[in-house]
């Protein structure tokens, strides 16, 4: 478990009338899904197991889901390999096994593109009902979901689609843009919790390059193949094509704008993560799978699909999946960090954070269940109706400091450049003044730092 996860554990154990009054003031944006953990836990408390089970699910259903959209714009092959490559992809293998809420909105996003290809093709206004349903469940789950949607309508766009389609989109639109606002103007006053995001030019901005190429690679391969078109989807009038259009004018768009818009936004705040967008791979498998279908069909390349194809798999199920499935392809490990933090500890001895938000790492393992003292701790977050425990004033946490002859101190160097305050800069120089560091371990991220009081150890 890592600390977003910890997070999660912690919010969704809390009761009913305490998780809604922590969000009033934090984390809004994560509410409903704190409330669908929050009756998994109820009906089963099945630790990391029970945390992680309804995004594997979801995922599960996300790669059904990109199945169906490939058979039904590309044929049946096209699906097939869409579906498997959808579950194969890096991305998609790391945030099926966490407990988080980006593997559900991908689910409901792709579940959301299935059912705009149905309406487009369908007479009947019930889809469109569906369509503007499943978008507003992935925007209350997460508010970026809304990017999906706007890529639908490029697509839509990109494919013509009769102004008849383009208005019921627009109707379904605006409706889910109405009914999020609420959660929208709550969250922005509860912007600073990503105050830590930093965009690379160098990893997000090249990273998100190189998957646009590929996309627009596989997007010339289907067309260059003479499948542009593809054989028409079974089941709608005259058989033809739904004014979604092709593999390439629907998944492009799903792979692009998403990814594309949040790093444009983040000129002026910093605002891109790519789990933000998760859903966007959805556009990639389809493009990847529509592109081994018109290759396999060439006859000629057939060899060569095979081969790439079975080098790709043993690396994704072989070193990619076993390293994304350790404890290194996690930001940190809040287990080892408070185990690290309990075996550094003595009874009586003092713990201080740096910054305050640290405390995530001993979520279940505060330092009085091991008779150690957190010293700047004022009030416990589940009373405070806080993300996190409240601390005392910085003039108190000197004297405080004082008190204990050895302190432990919890710290993350790359946070406290970003989280830094006066209570921080108040644990620092009682440190500075009076203690001295006598030992320094490292868990990932973590620094756990033992200091003794007086000028030696």
């Amino acid at each position: 478990m890592w600390q977003d996860e910890a997070f999660t554990y912690d919010m969704a154990h809390r009761t009913l009338p305490d998780l809604w009054a922590t969000l009033g003031g934090a984390d809004a944006v994560h509410g409903l899904y704190y409330l669908l953990m929050h009756g998994v836990f109820r009906l089963w408390d099945g630790g990391l197991v029970a945390l992680r089970l309804p995004s594997v699910l979801a995922m599960a259903g996300a790669a059904a889901g990109v199945a169906a959209l490939g058979r039904r714009l590309a044929g049946p092959r096209a699906g097939l390999a869409a579906g498997l490559v959808f579950a194969l992809l890096p991305a998609v293998q790391r945030y099926a096994q966490e407990g988080r809420s980006y593997a559900l909105v991908t689910a409901l996003v792709v579940a959301g593109t299935w059912t705009l290809v149905r309406a487009c093709g369908s007479r009947r206004r019930l889809w469109w009902i569906c369509y503007f349903a499943l978008a507003l469940l992935s925007c209350l789950l997460h508010e970026f979901a809304v990017l999906a949607p706007a890529a639908h309508g490029v697509a839509l766009l990109a494919a013509r689609a009769p102004r008849a389609v383009l208005v019921c989109w627009a109707t379904a639109v605006c409706a889910t843009a109405a009914a999020v606002a609420p959660l929208v103007l709550l969250s922005l006053g509860q912007s600073g919790q990503v105050a830590w995001i930093e965009v690379s030019p160098g990893g997000d901005v090249l990273g998100f390059a190189l998957i646009a190429g590929v996309g627009v690679l596989c997007a010339a391969v289907h067309r260059r193949s003479g499948s542009g078109g593809g054989a028409p989807p079974r089941g709608l009038p005259g058989g033809r094509r739904p004014p979604a259009g092709t593999p390439a004018t629907l998944a492009l768009p799903l792979l692009l704008v998403p990814p594309a818009a949040l790093l444009l936004a983040s000129l002026v705040k910093p605002l891109y993560v790519d789990r933000y967008v998760l859903y966007a791979q959805a556009g990639l498998a389809l493009l990847v799978g529509a592109a081994l279908d018109a290759l396999w069909r060439s006859g000629r390349a057939r060899p060569a699909v095979a081969l790439a194809t079975a080098a790709a798999v043993l690396a994704a199920v072989g070193p990619v999946g076993t390293q994304l499935r350790g404890p290194q392809s996690r930001t940190d490990d809040v287990g080892a960090i408070a185990e690290a933090v309990r075996e550094a500890a003595l009874p009586g001895d003092g713990v201080l954070f740096l910054p305050a938000g640290r405390r995530v790492w001993t979520f279940g393992h505060e330092p009085a269940t091991y008779g150690a003292v957190d010293l700047a701790l004022a009030e416990p977050r589940q009373r405070a109706h806080t993300l996190l425990d409240t601390e005392v004033p910085a003039a108190v946490i000197p004297g405080r400091v004082l008190h204990v002859s050895r302190v432990v101190v919890v710290r993350e160097p790359d946070r406290e450049r970003h989280e830094a305050s006066a209570r921080d800069e108040a644990k620092k120089a009682a440190l500075r003044e009076h203690f001295t560091r006598c030992a320094r371990s490292s868990v990932g991220t973590a620094r756990i730092e033992v200091y003794e009081h007086g000028d030696h150890c």
